[in-house]
């Protein structure tokens, strides 16, 4: 009876070596699932950088396809229809987009480079938008 007693007590709980082995395996587990994770927030700031830097793009482009010229100034996307703009016509910034000419506004605002959050840069003379 005595040994009986003995195996039903045994069998109520884990031994600390089962318990170790159960760490560990949680151990490894984690070091192999957390690094994916780890760089999620870079990823998804490297894929808002280049969705926002192509619908600034889309919106020069639109810009140029309308007036002939580029913008001198980002900002000038978000002027409204019939507003006169300055425009760049490659030597300096004197042109103007009319108000037939200009079918804004193309953008509602100018977005910030999420990843430095800091404003794209923008070369008037090629239309070429880039990271900071």
């Amino acid at each position: 009876m005595h040994h009986l007693m003995e195996k039903v007590k045994r069998g109520r709980g884990f031994t600390l070596v089962e318990l170790l082995v159960v760490v560990v395996v949680l151990a490894v587990l984690a070091a192999i699932v957390l690094p994916k994770f780890m760089d999620s927030g870079n990823r998804s700031k490297a894929s808002a950088q280049k969705s926002d830097m192509k619908i600034v793009k889309n919106a020069v482009e639109l810009f140029h396809a309308d007036t002939g010229y580029y913008p001198n100034d980002l900002t000038d996307l978000t002027k409204a229809n019939g507003t006169t703009v300055n425009t760049w016509n490659g030597s300096a910034s004197e042109t103007l987009a009319t108000a037939s000419d200009y079918h804004g506004p193309y953008l509602e605002s100018v977005p910030n480079d999420p990843v430095k959050n800091a404003p794209f840069v923008y070369d008037h003379a090629t239309g070429s938008i880039t990271a900071p």
